[in-house]
């Protein structure tokens, strides 16, 4: 994840696809879900040139051989500094109000959500984005990461 993060390791996606179709249940896990990415926001994606947990959410899409859509649904309304150095407490400050959802979005209380993102932490990400979801009308959410910090 570190390579993919921050070193523009776009290669290691392809190994991400092959490992989530040989997991036992991996599809299963996914069918008939919508993936939702956590969204970068504008600056960052513009330094990075890619949103990581975009390509994840697609590569699980790949690996779920087409029983599950990717779906951009939220948005990065603030932009704050790395998370990377912060406890749990401020992390969750920190992401307070950090996400909304995204223009002209209708949220389906009937449709299970999987949040896609790169590392579990403190979920402090997972559950600001799940926040936002619940609040649109989600009732079904699901987590799908790929590492833990």
């Amino acid at each position: 994840m570190h390579a993919l993060k921050y070193h523009h390791g776009l290669h290691v996606l392809e190994d991400i696809a092959v490992i989530m179709a040989a997991t036992p249940g991996y599809a299963d896990y996914l069918r008939g879900a919508v993936l939702v990415p956590v969204p970068l926001h504008p600056r960052k994606l513009r330094e990075r040139r890619y949103n990581q947990g975009l390509l994840l959410a697609q590569s699980c899409a790949q690996a779920a051989a087409g029983q599950a859509v990717v779906e951009e649904l939220l948005t990065r309304v603030i932009d704050r500094e790395s998370q990377t150095h912060y406890d749990r407490e401020a992390r969750r400050k920190n992401l307070k109000n950090a996400f909304a959802l995204a223009p002209g979005v209708t949220i389906s209380p009937a449709q299970r959500y999987v949040l896609v993102d790169d590392v579990f932490t403190t979920d402090s990400t997972l559950n600001a984005c799940a926040a936002v979801l619940g609040r649109a009308g989600a009732r079904h959410l699901d987590v799908v990461t790929f590492g833990h910090g």
